[in-house]
């Protein structure tokens, strides 16, 4: 990613992300060659980092810190969710079988806000965070249905349409297509377009404000075993977000 600001400030923040996207404790010398710095000027930039909360030294190395689930809490509350959405989600995943999830939409970005998925499923292609890939997720799709002309133009050309298997949609056209079907029939699918492997389905919410943000139910299962069931699942989908209006 390009550098946006003064230089120590991202590499404070590529520290951050570093230390968080790793799969254990990283050490200060490691985190200066991922950011390509000295390891006094990593240890510089660490410093306000733990005195902060956002990262913490351990034996082994750095991990992220309790700062971190405050911002979380801070992020969803100012996205005024739905109440009681992590035991909708639950309720959706018992009756689907398959991982739910909430998305939204809200200042140009489109993110995974909370999952059914187990923190350590690593192997789930639809973890929590910014989705870069809303061209070829049911929930990408479905929020991007419900954004003006403008908005819409404006974040697919911030964010393009990267083909990421066979079945991707990367042409405008085709996607506005797609999204007057979406339109249409009330509920986006994805069948293998951002992972060959999974099936997503999903549905806008109603909006709670005007701030723009839109907000969304989805869930994804192996493609193979959403053959078996669509209409239940497609039902049980329904059913969890007319119970949130």
């Amino acid at each position: 990613m390009p550098h946006t600001g003064p230089q120590s400030v991202d590499r404070a923040l590529e520290i951050l992300d570093a230390v968080a996207d790793a799969p254990g404790p990283v050490s200060a010398k490691a985190l200066a060659r991922r950011v390509g710095c000295s390891l006094s000027t990593a240890y510089h930039l660490l410093a306000p980092l733990a005195a902060r909360g956002y990262v913490v030294r351990t034996a082994r190395g750095y991990v992220p810190g309790p700062r971190v689930p405050l911002l979380h809490r801070s992020f969803l509350r100012h996205l005024e969710p739905a109440p009681r959405m992590t035991d909708l989600l639950a309720r959706l995943r018992r009756t689907t079988g398959a991982e739910a999830y909430y998305t939204a939409y809200r200042g140009g970005l489109i993110t995974v806000v909370d999952t059914t998925a187990p923190v350590t499923d690593t192997a789930n292609p639809f973890a929590p965070g910014r989705e870069t890939r809303a061209h070829a997720t049911a929930h990408g799709k479905a929020l991007l249905a419900e954004l003006p002309g403008p908005a819409l133009r404006r974040y697919l050309t911030e964010h393009g349409m990267a083909r990421l298997t066979p079945a991707t949609i990367t042409s405008a056209d085709g996607l506005e297509r797609e999204l007057s079907r979406v339109r249409g029939q009330g509920f986006a699918v994805s069948v293998g377009e951002a992972d060959p492997s999974y099936t997503c389905l999903a549905v806008a919410l109603p909006r709670a404000g005007d701030d723009g943000a839109v907000h969304a139910l989805s869930v994804s299962l192996p493609t193979e075993e959403f053959r078996r069931r669509p209409e239940g699942i497609r039902a049980a989908l329904a059913d969890a977000a007319a119970a949130v209006s």
